[in-house]
């Protein structure tokens, strides 16, 4: 169990530090990602060792990466749209969107 968290835990610092530190939006929509992945592993792992005959916390992990697939298209979506229009797709360039 113990071995399952540090590997979430460091998933989700990484992602946290990608959001934080990167510039480029796909870069910001992979660690976020990163933090929803970690979250999910969570979930199977507490659910595992607090209600081993249930399956709550898996139930909550595939709910979690439907949401995630739903977002992940919205924001290829939006990211395409900025490429589009600017040629390259940074974080700077979303300021000039405002009308």
């Amino acid at each position: 169990m113990i071995g399952f968290q540090i590997v979430s835990l460091i998933m989700f610092f990484a992602g946290i530090y990608g959001f934080f530190t990167r510039r480029n939006l796909i870069m910001i929509l992979i660690s976020v990602e990163l933090i929803l992945n970690a979250v999910d592993i969570n979930f199977a792992v507490f659910n595992r060792y607090l209600y081993p005959d249930q399956m709550e916390g898996l139930f909550f992990a595939l709910f979690g990466i439907a949401i995630a697939a739903c977002e992940t298209a919205v924001a290829i979506a939006i990211i395409i749209n900025v490429y589009r229009n600017f040629g390259n797709a940074d974080v700077d360039n979303i300021k000039h969107l405002k009308g």
